[in-house]
C-alpha cells in the first residue's frame, strides 16, 4: 500500500532512474482501455470525462488505445490551462488522432449523451478537499448516470489516503477503480464501504524507485509559504571538548539544510572557539572541559524549546562524558540523532525517544551490528540490527544504508573524497534538521542523499581535495536543485 505522497515521490524517483513520466502515463491509460475493454464490447460509446493534469493525461492515452469504440472525450476548462506538459503533448496527440474531443467551459454545457461506459479521470491522488466547479457539476451527473464508471487511479472527491469525502462535498461513485502501482490506503477504506472494484495495474515502475533514495525523495521538503521562524525547526547540538570543529560542522550544516535555529550546548572551554566558526551559532556553554553527568538536568530544560537534538559530535569518550550521554538518553522523550562516541551508549540505554543512529560500519560493529562488503547482504543485517534496537540506523559506507528495521533505503550518492574527516559531522548536521519535520527514517534517507550529492557538488568543483566545510555550502543545492 502506498500513500498519495509517496506515489508522487515514487515517481519522480523513476523518471531521475531513467523511466520517464510520458511512458508512465502510456502505461497507465493502456490499463484503462483494457479496463474498458472488459466491461464493454467493441463499437460501445464511451465518455472520457477528463481534468487538466496527469489524471485527465491518463485518460487522453486512454482514448486513443479506444479505436473500436465510439469515443468522446470531456476536457473539463480550456485546452491551453492543461497543466503539464506530458498531459498537453498527449492531448496534442489525441486531437491528431482526430479523436472526437471538446472543451466544457461551463460546467452547464456538459453533456455526456447516454454512454456504456464513463471514464472519470478529473483528479487524481494528489488533491483533496471538496469538489470545486466544474468537477463537482461532472462529479454529480457521472454519479447520476446509469453508465458503468471507470475511476482513474481514485474516483474523483474520494481523499487517496483516507477513503474519506469532504463535508458537504460530492465525489464520483465509480464501480471500478484502476489504480496504479500499488493499493492506495482510501480505496481500501472505499473497497471496505462499497462495491467498488479495484484493479491495481503496473506501469513499469521500477522496484529501484522505492528501494533507493533519489530526487523524488527531495519533494518531502516542499514549505508552506505561511510558514514563521521556528516552523523549520530548532537543532540543539551536544558537542564538544577534545574538538571544535565537528559540533560547529553539525550545527552549520542543519541551518544550511533548512533549520531556522541551531544551538550548541558545549563545554565553556571550547565555547569561544566554536562561537568563532560563525555568528549564525548560538552557543551555550556548559562548566568545565568535557560534557558530564552534572550537565544532563540544565540540557533536558533546554531539550523542551527544540526539534531535535544531535548529540555526539566532538564530545570524546570519556567515562563521565559516556555516562553523562547515557543519562540525557534515558529521560528524553523527543527526536534525536546520534553520532560519533555517543553511538556506544544507544545499545544499552532503555528510552521513550527516537533516534536516527549514523555509525559508520566500524561504529556499527562497536554498537553490536554486523555489515557485509555486498550492499544486499549488509541492508539485511542492518535492516535486522535496526528492528533489534527499535531504532532508525543510517550506516555510512560506498552505499548508505538506512532502515528502521521494517522498510529499507539505499543511497548511492558520495564519493572517495568523502573520506575527509568531518563529512560524517554535516551529515549528522543535514539529518537532525530534516528530523526536526520529517519522521526519523524520511530524514535519514534524504540526509544521505544530500550528503552524498553536496559531496559530488564539491568533487566536481575540488577532485578528491574537499573538505567537509565546502559540503556545508553545497548543501543547499543538493536540497533544492535547481533542475528539480
Amino acid at each position: 500500500m502506498i500513500t498519495s505522497e509517496e506515489m508522487a515521490v515514487v515517481d519522480a524517483n523513476a523518471e531521475a532512474l531513467g523511466v520517464p513520466r510520458k511512458q508512465l502515463m502510456e502505461s497507465s491509460g493502456n490499463a484503462v482501455a483494457r479496463a474498458v475493454r472488459d466491461l464493454a464490447d467493441p463499437g460501445a460509446e464511451v465518455a472520457l470525462v477528463c481534468g487538466r493534469g496527469n489524471n485527465g493525461g491518463d485518460a487522453f492515452v486512454t482514448a486513443r488505445f479506444l479505436d473500436d469504440y465510439a469515443v468522446e472525450v470531456h476536457l473539463l476548462g480550456r485546452a491551453e490551462s492543461i497543466t503539464t506538459d506530458i498531459a498537453r503533448e498527449n492531448w496534442e496527440a489525441l486531437r491528431d488522432a482526430e479523436v472526437a474531443a471538446r472543451e466544457v467551459v461551463d460546467a452547464a454545457d456538459l453533456d455526456l449523451g447516454e454512454p456504456d461506459v464513463i471514464v472519470d479521470a478529473m483528479l487524481g491522488t494528489g488533491v483533496t478537499g471538496a469538489l470545486r466547479e466544474p468537477e463537482a457539476t461532472a462529479a454529480a451527473r457521472i454519479t447520476d448516470s446509469p453508465a458503468t464508471v471507470v475511476a482513474v487511479d481514485v474516483p474523483s472527491g474520494v481523499a487517496a489516503d483516507t477513503g474519506a469525502i469532504a463535508d458537504g462535498g460530492v465525489a464520483v461513485d465509480a464501480d471500478h477503480v484502476v489504480t496504479f502501482h500499488d493499493l492506495k490506503p482510501g480505496l481500501e477504506a472505499l473497497e471496505r464501504r462499497t462495491e467498488v472494484d479495484v484493479t491495481v495495474a503496473d506501469i513499469g515502475i521500477p522496484a529501484a524507485a522505492e528501494r533507493f533514495v533519489e530526487r523524488g525523495d527531495l519533494l518531502r521538503l516542499s514549505r508552506d509559504p505561511t510558514a514563521h521562524k521556528g516552523d523549520f525547526g530548532r537543532v540543539l547540538v551536544v558537542g564538544g571538548g577534545p574538538y571544535t570543529g565537528a559540533p560547529a560542522l553539525s550545527a552549520l550544516a542543519a541551518l544550511r539544510a533548512g533549520a531556522d535555529l541551531a544551538f550548541v550546548a558545549c563545554p565553556d572551554a571550547v565555547a569561544g572557539s566554536i562561537s568563532g566558526y560563525s555568528p549564525d551559532l548560538i552557543v551555550r556553554p556548559l562548566a568545565g572541559d568535557h560534557l558530564e553527568p552534572a550537565h544532563v538536568s540544565g540540557l533536558l530544560e533546554q531539550a523542551t524549546e527544540m526539534d531535535c537534538l544531535l548529540v555526539g559530535p566532538g564530545l570524546g569518550d570519556a567515562d563521565a562524558t559516556l555516562e553523562a550521554v547515557a543519562d540525557l538518553l534515558s529521560a528524553y522523550e523527543g527526536t534525536a540523532v546520534i553520532d560519533a562516541d555517543a553511538l556506544q551508549v544507544v545499545p544499552e540505554v532503555d528510552t521513550a525517544a527516537d533516534l536516527v543512529c549514523t555509525p559508520h560500519q566500524g561504529e556499527l560493529r562497536g554498537m553490536g551490528g554486523e555489515t557485509a562488503d555486498d550492499p544486499d547482504e549488509r541492508a539485511t543485517l542492518v535492516e535486522s540490527f535496526a528492528a533489534d534496537l527499535g531504532q532508525t540506523l543510517l550506516v555510512k559506507g560506498a552505499y548508505d544504508v538506512v532502515s528502521d528495521g521494517e522498510t529499507t533505503r539505499l543511497n548511492r550518492t558520495g564519493n572517495p573524497g568523502m573520506t575527509v574527516g568531518g563529512t560524517g559531522d554535516v551529515l549528522a548536521g543535514v539529518t537532525a534538521a530534516l528530523a526536526s519535520t520529517l519522521d526519523p527514517l524520511d530524514a535519514a534517507a534524504v540526509g544521505a542523499y544530500a550528503n552524498g550529492r553536496a559531496g559530488d557538488i564539491c568533487a566536481e568543483a575540488y577532485g578528491y581535495g574537499l573538505l567537509a566545510s565546502d559540503l556545508v555550502d553545497s548543501v543547499p543545492a543538493a536540497l533544492w536543485p535547481d533542475d528539480g
